[in-house]
């Protein structure tokens, strides 16, 4: 068995060869991670038996975990998005808050649209209304571009059920009910001040509403009209059941030991609660018809088997890592070090540096979750809320930054009309705004509560 600075240099080229092959060469995240987990294993001195045994219990161990969430959120995302729902719940915040404060709603629109949309599905969807409201009230389409992409990012980092944040709780044994509260709580501030810099970024460079073709834009087809608690129950039915559970299982047992809690717990499991999150969507949306909704879910699964599978073969990088003394090494490193309060930033740093590098939140987030899970005992991190403040730093350091390698930035830029110059001032700025605020957040939190 390999050891010392030659494991860690192994587990160096190994993450290069990640970045490099899905940035440079295009190589699929998947094929990336499932190539650095067998070099990973046979370099570091694991016997070929041993190697292929950490990759397919990784792999496996991820996929039960996740793989039924990650279907089912995809299958409410693509359902909300698809069926005008999506476009229900904006218009009703726009409502709450007055179009007075439209931009400030349209943050806010961003946030709860993504906790079960995609940042692209999201910004794609209702980018038809932040030009319609550019166009009223005369500002620039870049204030509401930035507002709505920040609001949409916030959440999709840091709150289950999206892949990303959900993939890194099971992978660091987080509680979900408190990532998800937690995360939330960390997301506000990030609302806030990218809300802040859209409308300081949009009085600089403007942006004409009306410059690109509304053709462009794809159209929900055989949308119904349904009313706003129809719109979300789908979203916040499964974020209520998954709280409750942790409420359930909280020392204090506010629902007693009996049937009420094993109920709660049954219905709150993150499964169980999208699941019903389905059935719920699929009550919405009944008036389309069956074989509409089948339609909306098949496209919903087809996007959930990619995101699986590069979900499960970070979990298998992960395994062949735990298999190796890795953990050891660097945790008697880590450890070592004075860090204090501070030892939260490592998780965030790591993944700031990948999602800089590779491009996506999610597999910055997975691929770091691997890295860290580990660790969490030697840096202190592993009891109490360690693992939910290590998701979270995650999560917030998954946002730094957005540039040219993330699809993400091309779907905002390309459907706002910015050239990449303008994208690099407003998207990739903003971005970085938006992690530092969350790691802000984050180490007060872990000053305060771990």
């Amino acid at each position: 068995m390999v050891n010392g600075p030659l494991l860690i240099a192994i587990l160096g080229v190994a993450v290069i060869f990640i970045v490099v092959a899905t940035t440079r060469f295009r190589v699929h995240p998947f094929l990336a991670l499932l190539i650095a987990a067998y070099g990973m294993g046979l370099g570091s001195g694991l016997s070929p038996e041993k190697t292929v045994a950490a990759i397919t219990g990784g792999f496996g161990k991820t996929v039960g975990y996740i793989g039924i969430v990650i279907a089912c959120g995809s299958i409410i995302g693509v359902v909300l998005e698809k069926s005008g729902c999506a476009r229900v719940m904006a218009e009703s915040i726009i409502r709450l808050i007055g179009k007075s404060r439209s931009v400030l709603a349209m943050s806010c629109t961003g946030a709860a649209v993504s906790v079960p949309v995609f940042c692209d599905s999201g910004f794609v969807v209702l980018s038809p209304l932040i030009r319609s409201l550019a166009r009223q009230t005369g500002t620039s389409l870049a204030t509401y571009a930035v507002a709505l992409s920040m609001g949409l990012y916030a959440t999709h980092v840091l709150v289950p059920p999206t892949p990303g944040p959900i993939a890194a709780a099971g992978e660091l044994g987080a509680d979900i009910g408190m990532v998800i509260v937690l995360g939330l709580l960390v997301a506000i501030p990030i609302v806030a001040t990218t809300y802040v810099y859209a409308t300081l970024a949009g009085r600089r460079v403007f942006l004409d509403p009306g410059v690109l073709d509304t053709d462009q834009v794809p159209v929900s087809t055989r949308e119904v009209s349904h009313g706003p608690v129809a719109a979300f129950a789908p979203i916040f039915v499964p974020v209520f059941l998954i709280a409750i559970k942790s409420l359930a299982e909280l020392p204090s047992a506010p629902f007693g030991a009996g049937h009420l809690k094993t109920f709660a717990v049954m219905v709150g499991d993150p499964n169980t609660a999208l699941i019903l999150g389905v059935f719920i969507a699929w009550w919405v949306v009944r008036r389309n018809g069956f074989a509409v909704f089948g339609g909306w879910s098949g496209d919903g699964l087809r996007v959930a088997g990619t995101i699986i599978l590069i979900t499960a073969a970070g979990g298998a990088f992960g395994g062949v890592l735990r298999e190796t003394p890795m953990a050891r090494l660097l945790g008697e490193s880590l450890s070592s070090m004075d860090l204090g309060g501070l030892r939260i930033l490592l998780p965030f740093l790591v993944a700031a540096s990948l999602k800089t590098a590779i491009g996506s939140s999610t597999v910055a987030i997975i691929t770091t979750a691997s890295l860290f899970s580990p660790l969490l005992l030697p840096l202190g991190l592993s009891e109490g809320l360690g693992p939910v403040l290590t998701t979270l730093a995650i999560g917030v350091g998954s946002m730094m930054v957005s540039h040219v390698n993330d699809s993400f930035f091309w779907v905002i830029t390309q459907m706002s009309g910015m050239s990449v110059a303008q994208g690099y001032r407003l998207i990739t700025a903003a971005s970085a705004v938006a992690g530092l605020t969350g790691i802000t957040v984050v180490l007060v939190l872990s000053l305060l509560l771990a």
